[in-house]
């Protein structure tokens, strides 16, 4: 049998079919507060373990109506009570929140040489684990009435031969299943895989809720792709962005910069806009890996800065 009719096979007969998935991912079964989100409204990824009033009152207070939780913090403690405590904050400042990830638990090396090895589904030392952190994420986030799941799958093999390609598929696709019976799309990150390879292995993992979540900066700190390129590839899978800007790796063993939005290669019209006319209309959630002060600094002049692309964009094909 073909590696590829294998894997298509594997799917189990228990999980919902096809058009109870496909259903999930509309419009009409997202929850309210989704839908009442203006199109490609800009949010701010936040990690609320860090102190969650604080970090939910900020979204508010930055002017924004919708945030994307990192939710590693929280890995071992996910119940209904804390879900009873965010959604109570979300509620008091009116913030919707769009997805969840995890990437944990450890070990987690951000670079050439390391990464390969410790990052995402890939490794068959965490996968396990990590597979589990995201299912306990999936069930957490449904609590909340969270529809997407991201992550990053890792360095997902560029040879569909290597084995590791085939055992990712197969672990992808269990957390997939995992999420479309909590009604939730499961995303993967852009970074660690070409956009070819992303696009192969959605196609082989045949799941109709498995989608990409676009980071605009990490194609170009993997040395991966032009963001507005990759679009021509990955586009109509794209359920979430993540707004951030960078520079090319010039050290063959460090990713590439992370900069301010606005001052690094990104195009973000050309992407919007290509993204637009494919019938995105999610948010365009702003990541900022910075700190303290001069992070809330960034964010603003961030939220300007694209808001006044996006009201061109959306403008243009209005």
């Amino acid at each position: 049998m073909q590696r590829r009719q294998f894997l298509a096979g594997a799917v189990s007969a228990s999980i919902m079919s096809a058009a109870a998935l496909a259903k999930s991912n509309s419009a009409e079964s997202q929850p309210a507060q989704q839908q009442n989100l203006a199109p490609m409204a800009v949010g701010l990824i936040i990690q609320p373990a860090n102190g969650a009033e604080a970090a939910i009152s900020r979204v508010h207070d930055l002017g924004m109506s919708n945030c994307f939780l990192s939710l590693d913090g929280y890995l071992g403690k996910f119940s209904k009570d804390l879900a009873q405590e965010l959604s109570g904050l979300l509620e008091k400042y009116s913030v919707v929140p769009t997805a969840a990830e995890v990437v944990r638990p450890d070990p987690l090396i951000w670079d050439f040489l390391h990464g390969p090895s410790t990052i995402g589904l890939v490794p068959r030392a965490t996968r396990a684990a990590r597979m589990d952190a995201l299912r306990q994420t999936s069930d957490f986030a449904a609590l909340l009435n969270i529809p997407r799941i991201q992550t990053h799958c890792g360095f997902i093999p560029e040879d569909p031969a290597n084995p590791l390609y085939d055992e990712t598929v197969i672990a992808i696709r269990e957390v997939a299943q995992h999420c479309a019976a909590n009604g939730q799309l499961f995303l993967m990150e852009t970074g660690q895989e070409t956009p070819t390879t992303m696009s192969r292995t959605i196609k082989d993992v045949d799941q109709p809720n498995l989608a990409v979540g676009l980071d605009t900066a990490n194609l170009i700190l993997y040395g991966k792709a032009n963001p507005v390129d990759a679009i021509d590839i990955i586009g109509p899978h794209v359920r979430s962005i993540h707004a951030k800007d960078g520079r090319w790796p010039t050290d063959p063993m460090k990713l590439g910069e992370e900069v301010l939005i606005g001052t690094g290669l990104v195009d973000f019209e050309k992407v919007f806009t290509k993204l637009h006319r494919l019938g995105y209309t999610g948010a365009v959630t702003i990541e900022r890996e910075t700190s303290g002060p001069q992070q809330i600094a960034d964010v603003r002049a961030e939220k300007v800065y694209l808001e006044k692309i996006l009201t061109r964009v959306l403008a243009q094909q209005a």
